[in-house]
């Protein structure tokens, strides 16, 4: 799980555990091949040295904004439905987390388009009643499937009937 179990209140489980869909990494190894086809073409095509290592540094910064952040980004990101809340949890160096009580959701809803619907996620997007608005997650994978399961979360957590569908 990417969520620590010291996050959990005593008697809490977790319900759903996921990140953003990989399709996140797409643009930045697109942007790693072609700064690595930009270097390899200038260490043969530029006899100077020192003209080569200059642009092997931009490069490696390059390759440092556009992809490891972006790489670091994803993989510190976390959305977990327990039980009795929404939490998530995202940042590198400053991390920074909101919790939502189940009970205070007043709607969930998804979007997506072809796309994310070929790619199997898309945007969940969860409304309360309070001045925050809405969450809106991007990328979920199986975004529907995960509507589902937090709609039946909703239920319980607002002591209505489990058996009723709902959608």
């Amino acid at each position: 799980m990417a969520i620590s179990r010291k996050l959990l209140n005593p008697g809490e489980n977790v319900v759903i555990d996921t990140r953003t869909h990989p399709k996140a990494l797409i643009w930045p190894l697109i942007c790693l091949v072609l700064l690595l086809a930009v270097g390899s073409y200038a260490q043969v095509k530029i006899d100077n040295g020192t003209a080569t290592l200059a642009i092997w540094v931009v490069l490696l910064v390059g390759i440092v904004w556009f992809v490891l952040r972006p790489l670091a980004t994803w993989a510190t990101a976390t959305f977990t439905f327990t039980d009795r809340r929404l939490i998530t949890r995202h940042g590198i160096i400053v991390r920074r987390g909101h919790d939502m009580p189940l009970a205070r959701i007043s709607d969930i809803a998804y979007e997506f388009g072809p796309i994310d619907r070929m790619l199997g996620c898309g945007t969940l997007v969860i409304s309360d009643a309070s001045t925050h608005g809405q969450i809106k997650m991007h990328d979920i994978p199986r975004v529907e499937e995960v509507q589902r399961q937090v709609n039946q979360l909703i239920q319980e957590a607002h002591g209505t009937s489990a058996g009723h569908d709902g959608t």
